[in-house]
């Protein structure tokens, strides 16, 4: 495959952008797993200053971080996969190119989006996947004759 059929710009901006994903999903998840009591004072805290119901949601919400911290860190791994694949089987860019999208927004819940600097590169990436269109150096060089 030469150099031609590849998607390079695609490429790369949906790997910087999987792995800004990817960061900002290892930045949450070190608050998210975090010693318990943290999280403990926490929700007591705001249980003590706001009302007893609410603070339990507080508690409860904080209680269910972790989980958006994993789909975070599988967003951004998913997102890099997407962009090598994407780099790899340029024949599939549709495939790899809505992967990309997808999992650049679903990296909104854990990983902040990669400081929203990762959602934009990947979702631009992803575009560029869906809308590239190679032009084969061939029959571009090539004249037509058209003769009787």
């Amino acid at each position: 495959m030469s150099a031609g059929t590849r998607i390079v710009a695609p490429f790369v901006l949906s790997l910087v952008g999987g792995v800004l994903i990817l960061v900002g999903a290892i930045v949450s998840a070190m608050f998210a797993f975090g010693s318990p009591t943290t999280l403990g004072s926490m929700s007591g805290m705001m249980g003590g200053m706001s009302g007893g119901m609410s603070g339990t949601m507080i508690g409860l919400m904080m209680g269910a971080y972790p989980i958006f911290s994993i789909i975070g860190l599988v967003s951004g791994a998913l997102v890099i996969l997407g962009a090598v694949m994407l780099y790899n089987r340029p024949f599939e860019k549709d495939l790899w190119g809505a992967v990309v999208i997808a999992f650049s927004i679903l990296g909104m819940l854990g990983g902040m989006g990669g400081f929203m600097v990762g959602l934009v590169l990947g979702v631009v990436g992803g575009s560029l996947a869906l809308v590239w269109n190679p032009t084969p150096r061939i029959a571009t060089s090539t004249p037509v004759i058209l003769s009787n």
